[in-house]
């Protein structure tokens, strides 16, 4: 393989891994949430949720948190998220509110988790509320995370998935365009 082909290939992976970047940074936008897609890692939201589901996340702050909905929160000290149903909401006058949740397959509610002290969660603690969720598909990074010998292989797999949809898209892309065409700039 000659140098030009090398660099084409370097160049073409790093334009693709922008891209997704980039897709990512644009739902961060349009969903207002710093995680717009989380995934399940524990049990405690089952049979709702299982482990491994990808939740789809919004966090617009003008809509209010309700009884009833699955949100995400991360809590200070604490490096990953938890994924919980709002089970109790005190609004207040001035138009704040707090929340008390629990885990569908819990016994209790959350409390034990929040740091000492604190008995509710607040809005600055939500990372985004579930709209919507795919079953299974996180199971992906799951095992990145519990197998970390894996994603050497598995990055080297992502290389070529993206490689061969580039590829496909391109042939369905080029499919559709006439080659008649005149494209005239003036």
């Amino acid at each position: 393989m000659n140098v030009r082909r090398f660099i084409y290939r370097v160049l073409k992976f790093a334009m693709n891994i922008s891209t997704l970047l980039m897709i990512y940074k644009g739902l961060m936008v349009v969903t207002r949430s710093e995680h717009p897609i989380a995934v399940v890692l524990r049990e405690g939201m089952e049979p709702a949720l299982y482990n491994g589901d990808l939740l789809f996340l919004t966090n617009y702050q003008e809509d209010p948190i309700r009884t009833g909905e699955i949100i995400v929160f991360k809590l200070e000290g604490k490096e990953i998220p938890n994924v919980s149903r709002v089970i109790k909401v005190h609004e207040r006058q001035n138009g704040t509110s707090k929340f008390l949740t629990k885990g569908d397959n819990n016994q209790v509610d959350d409390r034990g988790l929040y740091p000492p002290g604190q008995l509710w969660l607040t809005r600055k603690d939500v990372v985004g509320r579930a709209k919507g969720y795919v079953p299974y598909v996180g199971m992906v990074t799951i095992l990145l995370n519990d197998y970390p010998k894996l994603k050497y292989p598995a990055l080297v797999g992502l290389y070529f998935l993206i490689r061969r949809l580039c590829k496909y898209w391109a042939s369905f892309i080029l499919h559709f365009i006439p080659l008649d065409v005149d494209f005239d700039l003036n």
